[in-house]
């Protein structure tokens, strides 16, 4: 039976932990036979290089400016148009990965296994020439296949692969989730493990809702929904990949034996379960642009400058307020609210003074997630209704088959994350 294993962070974040992760990785291999083993860098230090490539970058444009200050300021090649400096990016943070990988197959070494580390291009995992944010295409196994064989504990760095030129590119943040399920599904292993530091995947907050309880098993679909909406366990990429190839992924802490959260496939019994888990995620803004002319392609200029720019848009509410105009209000992360508005002002109703732009940063969004809600009826005014005996407002509704979320003001989104919880039963075991 072959097993992938991934350690986060914080799982290899010092040596002593390592040398633990180490431990665990040879009684996983001796209950299993075929052990990979997939590796974060150790905690901080991807953002430490980040922070490393940031300050050249912010020293080389002061030189520039201080000794040519009658000359243009030097614009750094990430600016230019090319791919020059996140190819180098690439190359610099993909070093923290390679550094846990071959002391962890070291400290396995030093404690009488055998273990062999391999980055991204001695595993053969190919991807696109998307510096930085990089989508697997293939994985050839022959490699690890053969390092099995000998009876060796394969360590992986995670994040990172190779495109066509043989560059090293990396996936993105939380990148090392998508590397351990892609290996899973391509080797067609029993599961893949993903040990970090918190032991599974909970109802709600913990640290918001003390009643908060773990999750044994969840389906693909509500672990992508709780990814989306800002839960921090697994990342999204990672999500869609084992839904796709049907891996069963095992969450659960590295510091103990515990079971944690399986995500598995859904069976009809997860649908007595109605709300699976509720998540608050503060990190919204409301835009309303106000007097949209009301005709086709008016939308599509408005959404279309934001999608070209890479902007997730997230709820939209389109309100007829006048003849042959519209408000429309939307939301988009935080973070992007002010990008989101200069594209906007260059839109040609908004330019010209037509249509004028509200934003709102003091908002939050609460979801309620769960399968059972396809079967159950009434679940949205359900929610309304505890909502409303806390007295607090919705602003935005959306919905899925499988999810309704609402915007409230920020200052309740604590009360509704609680109110939604103990009114929905969430943190109560379900009856077996």
């Amino acid at each position: 039976m072959l097993v992938v294993q991934k350690y986060g962070g914080t799982s290899v974040g010092t040596l002593e932990r390592i040398r633990t992760c180490a431990m665990r990785c040879l009684e996983t291999q001796r209950a299993a036979t075929s052990l990979v083993v997939v590796v974060s860098a150790m905690s901080g230090e991807t953002n430490r290089l980040i922070a490393l490539s940031n300050q050249l970058l912010a020293f080389g444009h002061a030189v520039a400016s201080e000794a040519q200050p009658n000359t243009a300021t030097w614009v750094a090649p990430e600016k230019s148009g090319d791919h020059d400096h996140e190819r180098e990016l690439d190359q610099l943070v993909s070093t923290g990965e390679k550094v846990s990988a071959a002391l962890l197959a070291m400290a396995i070494q030093d404690l009488g296994g055998k273990a062999t580390s391999l980055v991204g291009h001695q595993l053969g995992l190919q991807t696109d020439r998307n510096f930085t944010r990089a989508r697997i295409r293939t994985i050839d196994r022959e490699r690890i296949d053969r390092e099995l064989a000998s009876g060796r504990i394969v360590v992986c760095a995670g994040f990172q692969g190779i495109d066509s030129d043989g560059n090293i590119t990396t996936l993105g943040r939380g990148g090392s989730d998508t590397s351990a399920v892609a290996l899973a599904a391509a080797l067609k292993a029993a599961t893949c493990e993903i040990l970090t530091d918190v032991d599974g995947v909970y109802t709600t907050d913990p640290r918001i809702v003390p009643g908060a309880r773990k999750i044994a098993r969840m389906t693909y679909e509500e672990m992508l929904e709780l990814a989306s909406l800002g839960a921090k366990v697994l990342q999204i990429r990672s999500v869609e990949f084992a839904m796709k190839y049907g891996v069963r992924v095992h969450v659960r802490s590295s510091l103990n034996q515990n079971e944690g959260t399986w995500i598995v496939p859904e069976d009809n019994s997860m649908e007595s379960v109605v709300v699976a888990g509720v998540a608050l995620d503060r990190n919204e803004a409301k835009v309303t642009v106000s007097n949209v002319p009301d005709v086709p392609g008016t939308l599509a200029n408005l959404f279309g400058r934001l999608g070209e720019a890479g902007i997730v848009v997230d709820m939209i509410i389109q309100n007829t307020s006048r003849a042959s105009a519209a408000d429309v209000t939307f939301t988009v992360p935080e973070n992007e609210l002010e990008r989101s508005v200069a594209l906007l002002r260059n839109v040609p109703f908004v330019a010209d003074g037509r249509s004028g732009i509200e934003t709102d940063r003091d908002i939050c969004k609460i979801s309620i997630v769960g399968v059972g809600m396809r079967t159950h009826a009434g679940v949205a005014a359900k929610a309304f209704s505890l909502l409303s005996s806390e007295g607090i407002n919705i602003q935005m509704v959306a919905t899925s088959e499988i999810k309704v979320s609402v915007i409230v003001h920020e200052r309740y989104g604590e009360l509704a994350l609680r109110a939604l919880h103990d009114g929905f039963g969430v943190g109560t075991p379900p009856s077996l």
